[in-house]
Protein backbone atom coordinates (compact mmCIF):
# COMPACT_ATOMS: atom_id res chain seq x y z
CA UNK A 1 0.00 0.00 0.00
CA UNK A 2 1.36 3.41 -0.91
CA UNK A 3 2.13 6.26 1.50
CA UNK A 4 -1.13 9.00 1.40
CA UNK A 5 1.05 11.38 0.65
CA UNK A 6 3.59 10.90 -3.03
CA UNK A 7 7.37 10.85 -2.99
CA UNK A 8 7.96 13.29 -5.04
CA UNK A 9 11.09 13.33 -7.82
CA UNK A 10 14.68 13.11 -6.46
CA UNK A 11 15.54 16.17 -8.21
CA UNK A 12 12.74 18.24 -6.69
CA UNK A 13 14.40 17.93 -3.45
CA UNK A 14 17.18 20.40 -2.01
CA UNK A 15 20.59 19.28 -2.71
CA UNK A 16 21.24 18.78 1.06
CA UNK A 17 18.65 16.25 1.54
CA UNK A 18 19.72 14.83 -1.99
CA UNK A 19 23.19 13.94 -0.20
CA UNK A 20 21.53 12.45 2.70
CA UNK A 21 19.99 10.18 0.53
CA UNK A 22 23.09 9.15 -0.79
CA UNK A 23 24.40 8.14 2.49
CA UNK A 24 21.19 6.52 3.25
CA UNK A 25 21.79 4.57 -0.04
CA UNK A 26 24.43 3.50 0.69
CA UNK A 27 24.06 2.58 4.54
CA UNK A 28 21.23 0.59 3.85
CA UNK A 29 21.05 0.01 -0.25
CA UNK A 30 17.83 2.28 -0.56
CA UNK A 31 16.79 5.49 0.61
CA UNK A 32 14.49 5.60 3.67
CA UNK A 33 10.78 6.61 3.02
CA UNK A 34 10.29 8.15 5.74
CA UNK A 35 13.12 10.46 4.87
CA UNK A 36 11.44 11.04 1.46
CA UNK A 37 7.98 12.47 2.71
CA UNK A 38 10.03 14.56 5.54
CA UNK A 39 11.80 15.93 2.84
CA UNK A 40 8.71 18.42 1.88
CA UNK A 41 10.08 20.36 4.53
CA UNK A 42 13.37 20.37 4.40
CA UNK A 43 14.45 21.79 7.69
CA UNK A 44 12.07 19.73 9.83
CA UNK A 45 13.91 17.20 7.89
CA UNK A 46 17.56 18.41 9.48
CA UNK A 47 16.23 18.90 12.87
CA UNK A 48 14.15 15.01 12.79
CA UNK A 49 18.33 14.03 11.73
CA UNK A 50 20.04 15.47 14.08
CA UNK A 51 17.97 14.70 16.90
CA UNK A 52 18.18 10.95 15.83
CA UNK A 53 21.78 11.11 15.11
CA UNK A 54 21.69 12.45 19.37
CA UNK A 55 20.27 9.33 20.26
CA UNK A 56 22.33 7.07 18.62
CA UNK A 57 25.60 8.58 19.47
CA UNK A 58 28.02 6.65 20.82
CA UNK A 59 28.70 8.01 24.30
CA UNK A 60 24.91 7.68 24.92
CA UNK A 61 24.41 6.68 28.75
CA UNK A 62 21.37 4.96 27.88
CA UNK A 63 22.92 1.47 26.06
CA UNK A 64 22.26 0.05 22.41
CA UNK A 65 20.03 -2.82 23.22
CA UNK A 66 17.77 -0.68 25.59
CA UNK A 67 17.41 2.23 23.26
CA UNK A 68 16.40 -0.29 20.48
CA UNK A 69 14.02 -2.48 22.35
CA UNK A 70 12.46 0.65 23.70
CA UNK A 71 11.94 2.00 19.86
CA UNK A 72 10.63 -1.61 18.72
CA UNK A 73 7.93 -1.39 21.62
CA UNK A 74 6.86 2.15 21.25
CA UNK A 75 6.38 1.22 17.41
CA UNK A 76 4.81 -1.84 17.68
CA UNK A 77 2.03 0.05 20.13
CA UNK A 78 1.79 2.98 17.44
CA UNK A 79 0.77 0.26 14.82
CA UNK A 80 4.33 1.64 12.83
CA UNK A 81 5.03 -1.23 10.34
CA UNK A 82 7.90 1.09 8.77
CA UNK A 83 9.40 1.60 12.21
CA UNK A 84 8.94 -1.82 13.47
CA UNK A 85 11.10 -2.80 10.49
CA UNK A 86 13.93 -1.04 11.25
CA UNK A 87 14.38 -0.55 14.70
CA UNK A 88 13.56 -4.88 14.99
CA UNK A 89 16.50 -5.00 12.18
CA UNK A 90 19.19 -2.72 14.82
CA UNK A 91 17.57 -4.53 18.02
CA UNK A 92 18.06 -7.88 16.46
CA UNK A 93 21.80 -6.69 15.43
CA UNK A 94 22.67 -5.23 18.62
CA UNK A 95 20.93 -8.18 21.01
CA UNK A 96 21.95 -11.18 18.22
CA UNK A 97 19.17 -12.78 19.30
CA UNK A 98 15.94 -13.18 17.00
CA UNK A 99 13.87 -14.75 19.28
CA UNK A 100 14.00 -12.10 22.10
CA UNK A 101 13.41 -9.66 18.90
CA UNK A 102 10.48 -12.01 18.30
CA UNK A 103 9.05 -11.99 21.73
CA UNK A 104 9.04 -7.79 22.20
CA UNK A 105 5.32 -7.38 21.74
CA UNK A 106 4.72 -10.74 24.65
CA UNK A 107 7.23 -9.47 26.86
CA UNK A 108 5.31 -9.72 30.07
CA UNK A 109 4.44 -13.73 29.45
CA UNK A 110 8.13 -14.02 28.26
CA UNK A 111 11.18 -15.16 30.74
CA UNK A 112 13.81 -14.00 28.16
CA UNK A 113 13.48 -10.20 29.39
CA UNK A 114 15.96 -8.93 32.57
CA UNK A 115 13.50 -6.78 35.33
CA UNK A 116 15.48 -3.71 33.64
CA UNK A 117 14.23 -4.32 29.82
CA UNK A 118 11.10 -5.12 31.48
CA UNK A 119 10.94 -2.06 32.84
CA UNK A 120 11.65 -0.02 29.85
CA UNK A 121 8.95 -2.19 27.76
CA UNK A 122 6.39 -0.85 30.62
CA UNK A 123 7.73 2.60 30.60
CA UNK A 124 7.66 2.51 26.40
CA UNK A 125 3.99 1.26 26.64
CA UNK A 126 2.63 3.94 29.15
CA UNK A 127 4.69 6.83 27.39
CA UNK A 128 2.73 5.34 24.26
CA UNK A 129 -0.59 5.36 24.98
CA UNK A 130 -3.66 7.63 23.78
CA UNK A 131 -3.30 9.45 27.73
CA UNK A 132 0.18 9.50 29.00
CA UNK A 133 0.04 6.69 31.78
CA UNK A 134 3.37 6.99 33.85
CA UNK A 135 2.68 6.42 36.93
CA UNK A 136 4.50 7.07 40.09
CA UNK A 137 5.32 3.78 40.85
CA UNK A 138 6.70 3.15 37.29
CA UNK A 139 9.16 5.80 37.82
CA UNK A 140 10.28 4.49 40.92
CA UNK A 141 10.79 1.33 39.60
CA UNK A 142 13.02 3.22 36.96
CA UNK A 143 15.03 4.66 39.65
CA UNK A 144 16.20 1.12 40.70
CA UNK A 145 18.07 0.98 37.11
CA UNK A 146 18.46 4.60 35.89
CA UNK A 147 19.39 7.17 37.22
CA UNK A 148 18.01 10.69 36.74
CA UNK A 149 20.13 11.81 33.68
CA UNK A 150 19.22 8.24 32.13
CA UNK A 151 15.96 8.68 32.79
CA UNK A 152 15.48 11.99 30.92
CA UNK A 153 17.37 10.31 27.79
CA UNK A 154 15.23 7.54 28.00
CA UNK A 155 11.85 9.80 27.91
CA UNK A 156 13.55 11.57 25.12
CA UNK A 157 14.05 8.51 23.07
CA UNK A 158 10.61 6.94 23.41
CA UNK A 159 8.63 10.73 22.96
CA UNK A 160 11.22 10.95 19.69
CA UNK A 161 10.34 7.51 18.45
CA UNK A 162 6.63 8.14 19.48
CA UNK A 163 6.71 11.20 17.25
CA UNK A 164 8.40 9.24 14.54
CA UNK A 165 6.05 6.17 14.46
CA UNK A 166 3.36 8.55 14.50
CA UNK A 167 4.04 10.32 11.29
CA UNK A 168 4.71 7.39 9.83
CA UNK A 169 1.64 6.02 10.74
CA UNK A 170 -0.09 8.51 10.05
CA UNK A 171 1.18 8.95 6.95
CA UNK A 172 1.04 5.15 6.05
CA UNK A 173 4.90 4.41 5.45
CA UNK A 174 5.39 1.11 4.22
CA UNK A 175 8.28 -1.08 5.77
CA UNK A 176 11.01 -1.39 3.33
CA UNK A 177 12.03 -5.38 4.38
CA UNK A 178 14.76 -4.13 6.47
CA UNK A 179 14.14 -7.06 8.76
CA UNK A 180 11.80 -10.22 7.76
CA UNK A 181 10.90 -12.15 10.95
CA UNK A 182 9.40 -15.55 11.15
CA UNK A 183 5.97 -15.33 12.29
CA UNK A 184 6.03 -16.70 16.12
CA UNK A 185 4.27 -20.14 16.53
Amino acid sequence: MPPRIPYKELKEYPWFLRILFAIQKKKFGQILNPTLLWGYSPWQTVIFILFYQVIERKKSCISPAIRSLAMVRVAQVNGCHYCVDINSLLLMERLQSQEKVLAVSSWRESALFSNQEKGVLEYAEAMSGKENEVTDELLINLQTFFNPTQIIELTGIIAFQNMSARFNSSLRVPEQGFCVLPTPS
